[in-house]
């Protein structure tokens, strides 16, 4: 014991040197501002007020947002920042995760201008963990296209207007579910205890001016408790709407040494060519429906019962018009593309323009309708006497993603001729780049048909969680000592078969009718962008190849060794048990309170499914059983009663995606070798540190900084691996692997505050701002390629900045969100790596109260029109263009 107070009072010597300066600061700065502060209250009434001590109490609603986010960061005893509703059903933005992306280290991915993902520190989606008022919760995953996404959580499955509060949490504590090496991410939503007895209706519409079209939303959410306070039970209902255009110009890579053969042009090696690309218009339209249900019973202030339950069906209709061009496809037989030599263009080792003969151009429908079903349920028991506290809590939830039918699963109707390619890439990534030919795109005499497919999915994910805790609260040095334990279950089942239909090689397009093709529906496309494309082409229509293709004998057809490898089935059950000490001692007059703890956690792994050589096709499990213990360490000291110090330390992990876990493994029939996922990894773990210094110079405003150090090791690289097959020994299995190593350092910086000094009417001013620098040093391969100081996400530099105005009837914010640039794809030992160049949107926001009951809005985001580019390695390896346009929200919102 002697040796741990030693330990943490020199912790706490360490925070009140390097806060000394600061603190002197807050002193002088204290002794200066009081009476001009005071007197602004006496001015602003409507903007603000004061408390019985005399303290600025702003009245605002995004200032009250911003109060109680600072408020649980200043008293928590662990490092967090939070986001806060503004009201019952007034979340400050339209989706949650472009919320959270105004938290210092946060940064989310827009997908057709939908936020979608969240990354904490540089650290991708799949490193987060995000729980639903304190509970694991199943992850829906994406069936649009291909792949399996894994761990990912879907923010678009969480209505805006049902939660309450985000905390993201980056300095862990012992009794914290483990899972995240970024943040744990815990949305909570409403409970009738807090509200009382309301009733809100939020009725807007939502226009896109990509598609020119305005869809309707409504929310309702309605509270009520007994007299005494001692039941209450909440109950909200919400349907939404969106359609959506994206305009993409979009490159799949840049592949090394294609054209060396003679017979393909003879291009000398080292050098890159662009590979498939594609002009396209993917559209949407987006339908939620979103229920919850809350019940509280406290019978005696020591005992409180919680119910939580909540519904969302997300379905997204979408079609996507596009025409593939393949410059160094091979694949149709009597066909192959030939560079001619005389028309290369070279910057150091990019052929930026050429002209390419006999390349396929493919016209491309792909429509899906994809349904996200999410259902959680959760239930909480608290006891708190005076020393002793005692909760449970058991949660189940299940996430459904999938197609209703087949025909709606991943359609693709295709339709080709061969023509020559001139391409000139010379403008740079930002410019759509010269890909032209002397074929009409538009006429369908030139078309032959090409194989048609369809790949439904379904993917389920199954997640119960149970848990209890039991503290003791002390006085003197130990200040409570709590323990528990948890356990946790996860069953991820993913299916997916491809029915594919091959027509008779120059069968004409025209042999379907005049009713299996349209011209393209838009004459926009990318409409303010520069370059010289083809803008204009034909497209397939999907119900007339259904008619042709879609046969009862194809419907009823056997599953293929490919199906059965495509799907899987991985189960986790996961118990974990902590101890912590939470602790209290002054340094001087300094208070120094933290917590000290450790969990351990047993992880039973099985990942089961099919290895195939050739057409013969074996079932297969791979169990695997993971421990780990894993410390935390928080220290917090109150510098003055204004600035507060922080240090932190804790081991952390995230386990392996599931699909890289996934046992989808070909065999080759004949040589040792395999590919597909790898059943063998064991977890990312990492050893991280933070500090940071705190200045809370009123109720509403601080300035707060932070440093941050995570080495990560065990990291998941791609290689090749020896392992053992049942059946054919040991083979070479090109695959992920553990081996890689990183750290993550970094520093943040936030400062927000309501000017309630200025005069009025200008003391309802105020700005919220945050600047995150990370950097990283890592070390891994894709293939054979290296990989150095680069990991897939992460931006070096991030910043935000909100401006807001509250007075009387009026409140307006203009925000301002960017990203640096981050690696998006490893690429491979011949395909060059891929980057998304730099990226900021600019979002707004008026409300007008016309009584104290109604209010009506306007919220715009991306009012700049923003274009998203990416690049491959190189700025004149041209990567995507996307553009969807502006979204226009306005509606009026009622209180009862």
């Amino acid at each position: 014991m002697r040796m741990l107070k030693s330990l943490l009072r020199a912790s706490g010597s360490l925070i009140l040197v390097s806060g000394g300066v600061a603190a002197q600061a807050q002193d002088r700065v204290d002794g200066v501002k009081p009476t001009s502060t005071v007197a602004s209250d006496k001015t602003g009434a409507t903007a603000t007020g004061t408390d019985e001590n005399g303290e600025i109490v702003v009245t605002g609603s995004y200032a009250r947002s911003l109060r109680a986010a600072t408020e649980t960061k200043r008293r928590a005893d662990y490092g967090v920042d939070s986001i806060s509703s503004t009201d019952i059903g007034k979340f400050p933005t339209q989706n949650v995760a472009e919320a959270l992306q105004m938290i210092p280290g946060v940064t989310i991915t827009r997908p057709r201008g939908e936020g979608l993902y969240v990354s904490v520190r540089g650290l991708g989606p799949q490193f987060q963990s995000t729980l639903l008022n304190g509970s694991t919760v199943a992850l829906n995953d994406m069936i649009e296209n291909g792949g399996a996404n894994g761990r990912q959580f879907r923010f678009e499955m969480l209505p805006a207007e049902f939660t309450s509060s985000i905390d993201v949490v980056k300095t862990p504590t012992a009794n914290m579910t483990e899972g995240a090496l970024g943040g744990n991410i815990d949305v909570k939503t409403f409970h009738p205890l807090d509200v009382g007895t309301k009733t809100t209706v939020n009725l807007r519409g939502t226009y896109t001016s990509q598609t020119d079209k305005v869809k309707p939303n409504a929310t309702v959410i309605t509270s009520a408790t007994n007299a005494s306070g001692t039941f209450g039970i909440l109950a909200g209902a919400q349907y939404w709407q969106k359609a959506v255009r994206n305009d993409r110009f979009l490159n799949f890579g840049w592949n090394l040494d294609k054209f060396t053969a003679p017979a393909s042009g003879g291009l000398a090696t080292g050098l890159y060519t662009p590979t498939r690309t594609r002009p396209t218009i993917e559209t949407e339209d987006r339908k939620r429906i979103s229920g919850m249900v809350s019940a509280q019973w406290r019978p005696s202030p020591e005992f409180l019962t919680t119910l939580d339950i909540l519904a969302t069906r997300l379905d997204v209709a979408y079609d996507e018009f596009g025409l593939d061009i393949y410059p160094d496809d091979a694949s149709v037989a009597g066909h192959r593309p030939v560079i001619v030599p005389g028309s290369v263009k070279l910057d150091g080792d990019t052929v930026v323009g050429a002209t390419i003969n006999d390349v396929r151009f493919m016209a491309s429908r792909e429509y899906s309708l994809n349904r996200h079903d999410l259902l959680n349920i959760g239930l909480r028991q608290t006891w708190d006497s005076d020393a002793w506290h005692a909760s449970g809590a058991v949660n189940w939830s299940s996430a459904h993603s999938y197609h209703p039918n087949y025909d709606e699963g991943t359609v693709r109707s295709r339709a080709i001729f061969f023509a020559p390619l001139t391409y000139d890439a010379s403008a740079g990534y930002k410019t759509i780049p010269t890909f032209t030919t002397t074929t009409d795109a538009t006429n369908p005499a030139n078309y032959q048909l090409y194989q048609f497919n369809i790949a439904p999915k379904d993917s389920k994910d199954w997640d119960f969680y149970t848990r209890a805790d039991l503290s003791h609260d002390f006085d003197g040095f130990i200040t409570k000592l709590a323990a528990g334990g948890e356990y946790h279950w996860r069953k991820r089942d993913y299916f997916r078969r491809d029915f594919n239909v091959n027509p008779a090689a120059n069968t004409p397009l025209s042999s379907l009718g005049s009713g299996a093709y349209e011209q393209l529906p838009y004459d926009d496309f990318l409409k303010g962008v520069s370059g010289n494309t083809v803008r204009t082409f034909l497209v397939p229509v999907t119900q007339a190849y259904l008619d042709a293709f879609f046969t009862p004998a194809v419907q009823n057809s056997p599953l293929t060794a490919g199906d059965l490898r495509s799907s899987f089935v991985v189960k986790e059950k996961i118990w974990g048990a902590y101890a912590r000490a939470d602790y209290g001692f002054d340094v001087g007059a300094v208070p120094v309170t933290g917590n000290l703890g450790v969990r351990y956690v047993h992880t039973d792994q099985v990942a089961s499914g099919t290895l195939t050589t050739g057409s013969v096709a074996t079932p297969a499990s791979f169990p695997k059983t993971f421990n780990n213990w894993l410390p935390s360490f928080n220290l917090r000291a109150e510098l003055t009663h204004d600035l507060i110090g922080r240090l932190a330390a804790s081991r952390v992990l995230t386990r392996p995606n599931v699909t890289d876990s996934a046992p989808r493994i070909t065999v080759s029939t004949d040589a040792p070798t395999a590919s597909g996922g790898n059943p063998q990894l064991v977890p990312f773990l990492a050893t991280q540190f933070d500090g940071s210094l705190e200045w809370y110079f009123n109720r509403a405003g601080s300035l707060t900084g932070a440093v941050f150090y995570k080495a990560m090791d065990d990291y998941i690289t791609q290689q090749n691996v020896n392992i053992d097959i049942p059946g054919r020994g040991t083979v070479l299995l090109s695959t992920q692997v553990n081996g890689g190593d990183a750290k993550v350092y970094g520093v943040e910086a936030a400062y927000n505050q309501v000017f309630t000094f200025l005069p009025a009417p200008f003391d309802g001013l105020g700005v919220q701002a945050s600047y995150t620098h990370t950097s990283v040093k890592a070390r891994y391969t894709a293939g054979a390629r290296p990989i150095r100081d680069e990991l897939i996400g992460l931006s070096k530099n991030s910043a935000n900045i909100t401006g807001f105005y509250e007075k009387g009837p009026i409140s307006t914010r203009l925000s301002y969100v960017w990203r640096d640039r981050y690696l998006s794809g490893t690429g491979s030992t011949t395909q060059a790596p891929v980057y998304t160049a730099p990226f900021g949107s600019l979002d707004g926001n008026i409300s007008v109260k016309a009584s104290d009951r109604v209010t009506f809005s306007l919220e715009a985001i991306n009012l700049s029109g923003a274009h998203l580019y990416t690049y491959n390695d190189d700025e004149n390896r041209f990567g995507e263009i996307n553009y969807w346009g502006r979204t226009v929200l306005f509606g009026v919102r009622a209180e009862f």
